[in-house]
């Protein structure tokens, strides 16, 4: 063993053997299962899903009757180049879709369809529709509350609505506490979940294709090497802001959904015979007694599981990116934003799972086999990555890219939200700023080397546990929400959403 292994595993063991109690104890508070109908199942997936069952009724379904003004605004309709602002809306759009698409959807998808049978895809659909309601709430506040600063750059977030709209509310010493465990918890995630897990995990992958330990990047050198030029290409665009972010995304995002939809494609095509039998198999097993997890609430709970933990809606991450949108009309951007989970869990999880039912590997099948017997989760991306083998030989390798290419917009968004969580914590200045993308950039750097799977396991817990937090606020300021969206209507109803437009204090403070 070489010294910088024993380094790195002696620092793996040390941090663990501090943080691994309290991470289980919060893991299994956040994590904590409740039973329905002999089902069990995370009680965070509850409180998600029923969020998005509430906004949607509370807005009249506004993720399908709007959807269509969602997609103007995308494609620049009612936009104003002189908004307060930094991103275009496509740009906002794709930064935040750059933070939630990535292994989930490719392995995560795997693992839901495998435990809880094909029928976990239609209810994962319905979750996804569902959240866009949430996603639409918590962006539009994400704007309205943001804080528009003197050199053009935005703060924007959970931790800025949830202070500012619950004071106007009269809870100001609510909106206070709120605000700051909210920002706690991005800046944990962000530095844990939404860096060192992502850069950890990218290298793994690269290994398994370069092959192995035996291969070129079978050693602790090798990682930190990746790691070094990682944090290199992360430094680069995380000091441009947010709208270097958002150039990286709004080209990478687009090619990447863009080249695995392909992909999925040419599989279900090659198989077109097949799509109707998968697509009668899916419908059917939502409702039948099928799958690992047990029958039709086993497929619901693990479908819904999946789609919460994919599109982030609710979590309030999103709202960060899509705060720095250049509007005057706060409900613009929360229309646009919900388009976000339907690209993440509508489109490319779906595609993801008509892959895998369409191509029955033996593999999977396999896969189905053990999982009934042992009750443990199979090897996603290995699933999924054997599903496209069977069309597409070499699309292993392109995998093996899609999710380094996926873990780094992945890292590069998750270091703008940290840092908005950072200055609102600590104060916004030149020097504040440049020594948390410092300190970032060395955790980059470090991800490929060090485990650390308790703190991750830890960060995991926290992002929910925000989720909480999020939505409590979400509740007590949809009213302000359905006064933007009636107003915004009002103008496009009269032909003056383009004008000038007086802004509203709250939004560009």
């Amino acid at each position: 063993m070489s010294f910088l292994d024993s380094l790195t595993s002696g620092v793996d063991s040390a941090v663990n053997g501090v943080v691994e109690p309290l991470s289980t104890r919060l893991s299994e508070i956040v994590f904590a299962e409740v039973s329905l109908f002999g089902v069990s199942f995370p009680w965070i997936v509850a409180w998600l899903v029923v969020a998005g069952a509430v906004f949607t009724i509370w807005f009249r379904g506004v993720q399908i009757r709007r959807a269509r003004l969602a997609l103007d605004l995308v494609r620049g309709k009612h936009s104003r180049s002189d908004a307060p602002g930094e991103v275009t809306h496509f740009q906002a759009l794709t930064a935040a879709v750059s933070g939630t698409v990535g292994l989930g959807n490719i392995a995560g998808v795997a693992v839901a369809v495998t435990i809880g049978g094909p029928g976990a895809t239609f209810w994962m659909v319905l979750c996804g529709l569902l959240g866009m309601a949430t996603k639409f709430v918590e962006c539009t506040l994400g704007v309205k509350y943001r804080e528009c600063h003197a050199d053009g750059t935005v703060s924007g977030g959970p931790m800025h609505y949830l202070r500012k709209g619950l004071a106007e509310r009269g809870m100001a010493g609510l909106g206070k506490v709120l605000a700051v465990l909210a920002s706690v918890a991005l800046l944990f995630f962000g530095l844990f979940g939404g860096n060192l897990f992502q850069a950890n995990q990218s290298f793994a992958q690269l290994r398994s294709v370069t092959g192995g330990d035996d291969g070129l990047f079978g050693s602790s050198t090798g990682a930190l090497a990746f790691g070094l030029v990682l944090a290199g290409l992360t430094g680069l665009v995380l000091f441009g802001g947010i709208r270097s972010i958002a150039k990286v995304t709004s080209r990478l995002v687009p090619v990447m959904a863009g080249i695995y939809i392909a992909a999925c494609t040419v599989v279900i095509l090659v198989n077109v015979q097949a799509l109707p039998s998968a697509v009668g198999t899916i419908v059917h097993g939502a409702f039948a007694a099928e799958g690992v997890a047990g029958g039709v609430i086993g497929a619901l709970i693990i479908g819904f599981q999946r789609a919460a933990f994919s599109n982030e809606a609710g979590l309030g991450s999103a709202p960060i990116a899509h705060s720095a949108v250049k509007t005057r009309h706060p409900v613009t951007e929360g229309l646009v934003a919900l388009l976000e989970p339907f690209i993440d869990t509508v489109v490319v999880c779906t595609m993801t799972a008509l892959t895998i039912v369409i191509a029955s590997t033996p593999g999977w099948n396999q896969a189905r086999a053990t999982a009934a017997e042992t009750g443990t989760a199979p090897e996603g991306v290995t699933i999924t990555s054997d599903a496209f083998a069977t069309v597409l030989p070499w699309f292993p390798y392109l995998l093996a890219v899609a999710v380094l290419l996926f873990a780094f917009s992945t890292i590069i968004t998750w270091g703008y939200y940290g840092l908005k969580a950072w200055t609102f914590l600590i104060g916004r200045s030149r020097t504040t700023e440049t020594l948390y993308k410092l300190l970032f950039i060395v955790f980059v750097a470090v991800g490929p080397v060090l485990s650390l799977s308790a703190l991750i396991s830890m960060a995991d817990a926290v992002l929910f546990l925000l989720a909480v937090i999020n939505i409590t606020g979400l509740y007590l300021l949809a009213p302000v929400v359905k006064k933007e969206l009636n107003s915004f209507l009002v103008l496009i109803r009269t032909g003056t959403a383009h004008r000038p437009a007086e802004p509203s204090p709250a939004s560009d403070i």
